[in-house]
């Protein structure tokens, strides 16, 4: 009886509630269950397809005339930008008795990107102590910021400066103004002849790999890594619409080892890092015998802000690769 009497109250209240309401209020949950369903579902592919849809459109880009208003094709990186390498092979610069190849610390370049509204551009430019007042005249006409001028090297002849710059807007005028103030450089346009068999380099390529923990490359005479930090990085802030840039435009720690000789080697190269890390590196490197040659930025409005430490050192090719690699351990760089 107690429970006939439960379930009869039950009823009774539920009775209390008309049948039309129910109804109405049943359908209505229904409606907005399902469309929070629909887009919950559309929303995540939109998402993936947008920034999908963003690499390849950066990688169809028809830069073909950034090249003749350069003067020099690039290569298209894998993340889409456009990238003009640009050695001087013109200079012949020492560092003590040994001199160095273009590949190891003399390599301008320059980094066109595709973005929503415009091009972007960064760059590196090497240039004689003499070049640089021009040079930075004629950049500045043409609208092209110069966001560093630095040293990479201690003790070089002749004395090398470089010059970082940067700029937005259309990208065949960007180039014409690049060209323009390169032209008043002795910087060679000229495409290497390409070699007429595989290049060979005198150190044991396999070891560095295992050391370092990543491929490296075989580049002009000298070994070549460059290690991509963990993080995003954005010309201004990402919460604010800032797009990220790619590691190819001139953010990724580059390690270049150039053999001497007996298993040894100079280095050379740039570590990017946050304020938090720019003391631990130095402190590793030092501690295993490379030297810290500079310590500067390179742009005037990246987030995170970031470092740029060159280092120098020619000794035994495996030391300096454990040294380098201690170093590398102490950064937010991505997985080899």
């Amino acid at each position: 009886m107690n429970r006939k009497a439960t379930i009869s109250d039950g009823m009774t209240r539920r009775n209390l509630v008309p049948r039309g309401p129910r109804r109405f209020l049943l359908a209505t949950s229904v409606s907005a269950l399902v469309t929070i369903f629909v887009l919950v579902a559309c929303s995540a592919p939109q998402n993936q397809n947008s920034q999908s849809n963003a690499g390849q459109q950066a990688a169809a880009t028809d830069w073909k005339p950034v090249e003749q208003a350069l003067g020099k094709a690039g290569t298209v990186q894998p993340d889409g930008v456009y990238k003009i390498g640009l050695p001087r092979t013109d200079l012949h610069v020492k560092v003590g008795d040994l001199e160095i190849k273009p590949t190891l610390a003399l390599g301008s370049w320059l980094a066109f990107r595709k973005m929503a509204a415009e091009t972007m551009v960064m760059g590196d430019l090497v240039l004689t102590e003499d070049e640089v007042a021009p040079v930075m005249a004629k950049l500045q006409e043409g609208n092209i910021e110069i966001t560093a001028l630095h040293n990479h090297l201690l003790n070089e002849s002749p004395r090398i400066m470089y010059m970082h710059i940067g700029g937005h807007g259309d990208a065949v005028k960007l180039a014409q103004a690049i060209h323009a103030a390169l032209a008043l450089t002795k910087t060679p346009f000229a495409a290497p002849a390409a070699p007429s068999q595989p290049e060979q380099i005198d150190l044991d390529t396999k070891q560095l790999d295992q050391v370092i923990g990543r491929a490296g490359k075989i580049n002009g005479g000298v070994y070549q890594f460059s290690v991509a930090r963990a993080e995003q990085i954005a010309e201004g802030e990402m919460a604010r619409g800032a797009e990220p840039i790619p590691a190819s435009m001139g953010l990724a720690t580059a390690i270049n080892f150039q053999p001497t000789g007996s298993g040894r080697a100079a280095i050379t190269g740039d570590f990017v890092l946050t304020a938090g890390e720019v003391n631990p590196v130095i402190v590793t490197l030092r501690a295993n015998g490379i030297a810290v040659t500079a310590l500067h930025s390179h742009m005037l409005d990246d987030s995170p802000r970031l470092f740029f430490m060159h280092f120098w050192a020619n000794d035994d090719a495996m030391k300096l690769a454990r040294g380098l690699r201690a170093a590398l351990d102490k950064t937010n760089s991505a997985k080899g």
